[in-house]
């Protein structure tokens, strides 16, 4: 089977399409510790679902590190986009914590979910989504993985290119000073379109994951960002983002797109 070891790491070639057994063999080598009983069973699950309904392509794994704080920032387009970043990052060897909307803690079953895996609750409103940050700037610091999609949203451009991206991703990092590692995540708006119930696997659809170096923030970091300095390294973020979905398309994305 081709896979390649690197830094001690199982990870596929980079692009080779997995198929079915592929998709089996990448899934054994995901990272386990850490991710709590009920997360490890909703990646379980889902993960045997997207081995049966997609094929993967995946590049710059390499890019997420091993061990310390991380956040790893995607375009978001579909329900989909969770469970296929969540799997790249667990090929790479991370557990990713989210940051999701409060309200999925009083759901039966994905409540558990939330907090076997230590996602961090958003509430809605000013006051309280100050506690979100705070937890966020917690657990990097303490070595976690935490994925953000910025734009908080599903692209509502008609071309599904990146919108305005929201500035608390870019806090984080300038507060904690840890890597942001942008990813391009394409083809779950076909998986599973916005609006739909069921994923549209026949044929099966091609999932697309490719990350980039992190995105460099050190001339802006180590102070209280000013406003400014938000929306400057909030567009660095969706501007390395935007540009690998453009690789991975194999188009040249539009100029004037609104990204803070």
């Amino acid at each position: 089977m081709a896979l390649l070891r690197t830094r001690d790491r199982w990870t596929p070639l980079e692009g080779e399409l997995l198929g079915f057994g592929r998709m089996q063999a990448y899934g054994r080598r995901f990272a386990r510790r850490g991710r709590g009983a009920w997360y490890h069973v909703a990646i379980e699950v889902v993960w045997q679902l997207l081995t049966l309904l997609s094929r993967f392509r995946v590049c710059g794994a390499r890019h997420i590190p091993e061990s310390g704080g991380v956040l790893v920032v995607s375009n978001h387009l579909s329900f989909a986009d969770p469970a296929t970043l969540t799997a790249f990052c667990l090929g790479a060897g991370r557990v990713p914590r989210y940051l999701a909307k409060a309200s999925l803690w009083r759901v039966p079953l994905i409540g558990s979910v939330m907090r076997s895996g230590r996602h961090i609750p958003v509430y809605r409103g000013a006051p309280t989504a100050s506690g979100a940050y705070r937890d966020a700037v917690a657990a990097v610091r303490e070595g976690e993985c935490v994925a953000v999609f910025p734009e908080s949203t599903f692209s509502d451009d008609p071309a599904q290119w990146p919108m305005k991206g929201k500035t608390g991703a870019a806090r984080i990092a300038l507060e904690t000073g840890v890597p942001v590692v942008p990813v391009a995540n394409w083809g779950t708006h076909e998986l599973l379109p916005a609006g739909a119930w069921f994923p549209r696997g026949i044929p099966r659809r091609t999932v697309r994951l490719l990350a980039g170096p992190p995105v460099d923030l050190s001339d802006l970091a180590g102070r209280e960002p000013t406003r400014d300095e938000l929306t400057e390294a909030t567009a660095r973020i969706m501007t390395a983002v935007t540009a690998l979905l453009g690789e991975i398309r194999g188009e040249q994305p539009p100029s004037g797109l609104p990204l803070v």
